[in-house]
């Protein structure tokens, strides 16, 4: 037996099923997203089993990406939870089968409390289906299991069918990065994007040049702050930048000559800047762009600190 067979038979088996749910998206679908995205209340997740442990993942998604849910056991909710639900909320029920039965004699509450309700499921003239307002079809022809018995491909595309549904809302309300950071402060990105340069950026022991420095104490202010560049300053005003790359390509230009040099006779006169109140992510993107390590930081044109990339 070849595993490697049977991991590739399990995509291909997967793949299928997902081109399948492709191919039976419908104006449904259109009608579910817009009806989400005029809704004041939240999207209520249920399910059972492995459907509600997919479930979970949709409605986290749901709510990273700007649509207010949560999740709810349908177990839990026939014991008290179904005080969560509001009016006004949207339910979204999964049931491969439509059938499950904890699912089912949830129905009659989310109609008297004017629930909508939008069945994910396989199963199109099955209960849930029938009792519910918007059907989206996931139903596939075959499982990867070959057992015909673990849930696979059906909960893969389940999560898909929940994954669509979270981008078009996203789409929906113009869900941008700044958002998406507002949920993700703890991340990279919701660093980023929250962080202003005159948070991270240094302003203590920074490498200041004068213009008639002599050039072996260029490279010893420059060696000692480890920033890689130093920062000519005259009369408070900022005059230009040296680099190690600057000292590297005058020395091979100049050789012994360059050791005369002063600071105001090589040093770059219009140095790449960033405003302290920029956020992080811009001085990455200016970082990348202009291929440097390091950036000098201003303030009303003022030199106030440099931010490096391992500030970032």
């Amino acid at each position: 037996m070849s595993y490697l067979n049977v991991a590739k038979n399990v995509f291909d088996i997967e793949i299928n099923g997902l081109k399948e749910v492709k191919a039976n998206l419908n104006s449904q679908f259109e009608n579910v997203i817009e009806m989400i995205a005029k809704t004041q209340g939240r999207v209520v997740v249920t399910g059972m089993g492995k459907s509600g442990l997919v479930g979970k993942k949709i409605s986290a998604t749901f709510a990273s990406t700007g649509t207010r849910s949560f999740f709810m056991h349908p177990g839990e909710a026939y014991h008290g939870d179904l005080g969560m639900i509001h009016e006004g909320d949207v339910v979204l029920a999964i049931s491969n089968s439509g059938e499950t039965e904890e699912i089912i004699r949830l129905l009659p509450f989310f109609k008297d409390n004017k629930n909508i309700v939008i069945a994910l499921t396989g199963g199109k003239n099955s209960t849930l289906a029938l009792h519910s307002q918007f059907l989206l079809d996931i139903s596939i022809s075959k499982e990867a299991c070959p057992l015909e018995l673990a849930p696979t491909t059906s909960t893969t595309v389940t999560l898909a069918m929940g994954d669509a549904m979270a981008i078009a809302l996203m789409e929906a309300r113009d869900f941008k990065a700044e958002n998406f950071a507002r949920f993700h402060p703890g991340g990279s990105l919701g660093r980023k994007l929250l962080t202003k340069v005159s948070d991270v950026m240094k302003t203590k022991e920074l490498p200041i040049l004068e213009p008639a420095m002599a050039f072996d104490q260029i490279i010893s202010v420059i060696s000692n702050a480890r920033l890689g560049l130093g920062v000519i300053i005259h009369n408070d005003e900022l005059v230009g930048v040296i680099t190690d790359g600057d000292i590297t390509r005058i020395l091979k230009e100049k050789k012994e000559k360059a050791l005369d040099l002063k600071a105001k006779d090589f040093g770059v006169k219009k140095p790449i800047t960033i405003d302290q109140d920029e956020k992080l992510l811009e001085g990455e993107k200016i970082m990348q762009d202009k291929k440097v390590t390091a950036l000098v930081v201003v303030k009303d044109q003022k030199f106030v600190g440099i931010l490096h990339r391992y500030d970032i």
